[in-house]
């Protein structure tokens, strides 16, 4: 008896008993019963079941070669504690994340040699453009913003980005429903039919790109994405002539939770798209391996345009290469408010219009 009272209900987490009269297990709590060898089953795969094993091989980059950074130098931000590359012809500049002066501190070092850069393709002007066509058609945009604003600041900088390659070995269960409803001349009747799910296999990943600075918001980052990495060149410093470069402070392995996080969304998702048929599926649970890890480092490049309205700052990001544009705005209030008014009228009316033609008939 003592052996029988190790197994659960799959359906209610309840204990299962064995019932004499169907000669099944049967669950007292919700009545579902099993036949031995499905329950066997089922608890052997419960036993089976690992945890995440997600290492990876973060050997990314590489030494700087003698000469190679001569004509590189690094500016400080005081206010952000950002450090900002450049090369030997930058001017005095700004921060192109908190808008204050730079510092020159002097002849780049440290850090690691990125193995890749995407160029620019898009330049300032093109940043500009795209600002005022994010402008836009924003009917509750304030008008003073869009007529008033001035940009503060249009900043290329290539952003210090970690590329993570693995192959996701995954096994994911859920518990799954399916319902059927019947009736006959006194009742209606509802059956609910519970079911456990297994899914298993193999997902390759390229270049799961994680964010390497702390100054460049993560979700604005991700926002631009994707970057076509088939426009990527082995580096070269004179890529980044006219251009700013951040020195990451975020290195490949504590780069490593946000790689695993993303790649564990996109395989649950992957596999859950594959269990259809059901009223409900919910995952029960999970383990993903991952094989072949490796990361690179690459730059990215994004324009950065700041501005300022009604004593607030205001940042917007582009996508270097694809042209990809976002940014919040702000919100014109009382044009807010007679939208809001208009849409609850309009739906007032309708409900009226609905309620009359019901009343007719």
């Amino acid at each position: 008896m003592s052996v029988l009272q190790q197994y659960k209900c799959p359906c209610c987490d309840g204990a299962i008993e064995f019932d004499s009269s169907s000669q099944k297990m049967k669950c007292p709590y919700c009545g579902t019963e099993f036949e031995m060898e499905t329950l066997v089953s089922y608890d052997n795969q419960l036993k089976n079941e690992q945890t995440d094993n997600m290492n990876w091989d973060t050997t990314a980059g590489c030494e700087w070669q003698e000469g190679e950074a001569e004509g590189l130098r690094v500016y400080a931000c005081k206010s952000c504690g950002g450090e900002i590359v450049g090369d030997e012809t930058t001017a005095a500049t700004s921060c192109p994340f908190c808008g204050n002066p730079l510092i020159m501190m002097g002849q780049f070092s440290g850090a690691l040699k990125p193995d890749y850069v995407i160029p620019f393709k898009y330049d300032k002007k093109a940043a500009v453009e795209a600002l005022k066509k994010h402008y836009g058609g924003k009917r509750l945009l304030p008008k003073v913003f869009a007529n008033q604003n001035h940009i503060d600041e249009v900043k290329g900088i290539y952003v210090p980005v970690w590329l993570f390659d693995a192959d996701a070995d995954a096994n994911i269960r859920y518990k799954a429903s399916r319902v059927r409803t019947w009736s006959d001349s006194s009742y209606r009747y509802t059956e609910t039919s519970f079911y456990s799910v297994i899914r298993g296999g193999t997902i390759g990943f390229e270049r799961v790109p994680v964010d390497g600075s702390t100054k460049m918001d993560d979700t604005l980052m991700e926002s631009i994405e994707p970057f076509d990495f088939s426009g990527a060149v082995d580096f070269q410093t004179a890529y980044l002539s006219g251009f700013l470069a951040d020195k990451y402070d975020v290195d490949s392995e504590q780069s490593i939770a946000r790689a695993n996080e993303r790649i564990k969304k996109s395989t649950e998702d992957a596999f859950l798209s594959t269990v259809q048929g059901y009223v409900t599926v919910i995952p029960e649970a999970s383990s993903i391996s991952l094989q072949n890890g490796v990361a690179k480092y690459a730059l990215y490049p994004v324009w950065l345009l700041n501005t300022s309205w009604n004593g607030k700052k205001y940042t917007f990001a582009m996508n270097g290469q694809t042209g990809k544009f976002v940014g919040d705005l702000p919100l014109d209030k009382g044009a807010y408010k007679k939208w809001l008014f208009g849409l609850t009228g309009i739906i007032g009316a309708v409900a009226f219009a609905i309620s009359y033609l019901m009343w007719l008939l």
